[in-house]
């Protein structure tokens, strides 16, 4: 999957540059009376809509305030056994960490790769096993702020190999998305573009 998000980000790029070029190059007899109208006008527009608008403030707006993964957590002292529990009732891939008392505080991150490699694996026990025992600790977590834009997130993403990444603000956690989040932001934002420049083919601005 990693691998094809690397072609979402090179492809996204690659297309609109093509589009661009399709703009500069179709019907050159018309170039003297189209651009001298446009020139200082759409590519402010363009800029302002482009391929990196969205953020990750809008990905979690997308997901509602109670949707599944926005903000679901576990805390140090719960069982891993518990906290896979609460992964496979709400379909998610991992859970934010918090200390005992301090939701908004991040401890940590566990996920399904941490089960099999630290549980699974291993052979250990997950009811007796502490969740603060084999999560990824704070201080090795990669985080986002709710204003980095989403081909920014998916950059980080893949070039860490994680597939959810916490959102943090100056006040602490705000919530979490997922590798799936992300990429479903990008296509929508890709697809919102190309409509922008048809319509900027054929005089829609």
């Amino acid at each position: 999957m990693l691998g094809g998000i690397q072609k979402v980000l090179s492809h996204g790029i690659v297309l609109k540059s093509a589009v661009l070029q399709h703009i500069r190059l179709v019907n050159p007899v018309m170039r003297p009376l189209l651009f001298p109208r446009y020139e200082s006008v759409a590519p402010a527009r363009m800029e302002e809509h482009g391929f990196e608008s969205t953020t990750i403030a809008d990905v979690l707006k997308a997901k509602g305030k109670n949707a599944d993964g926005s903000w679901l957590w576990c805390t140090t002292d719960d069982t891993v056994y518990d906290a896979v529990k609460s992964m496979t009732q709400h379909n998610v891939g991992a859970l934010v960490v918090v200390k005992p008392g301090e939701q908004r505080s991040i401890a940590g991150i566990i996920t399904e790769r941490d089960y099999l490699r630290k549980i699974i694996v291993q052979g250990r026990s997950s009811k007796s096993t502490k969740v603060g025992d084999i999560m990824t600790e704070e201080n090795k977590l990669v985080t986002v702020k709710p204003d980095t834009k989403v081909l920014k997130a998916m950059q980080l993403m893949t070039d860490n190999r994680i597939r959810h990444i916490p959102v943090i603000d100056d006040a602490g956690m705000i919530g979490m998305v997922s590798i799936g989040d992300v990429v479903r932001a990008v296509v929508s934002e890709h697809r919102e573009e190309l409509d922008r420049l048809n319509a900027y083919i054929h005089g829609g601005y």
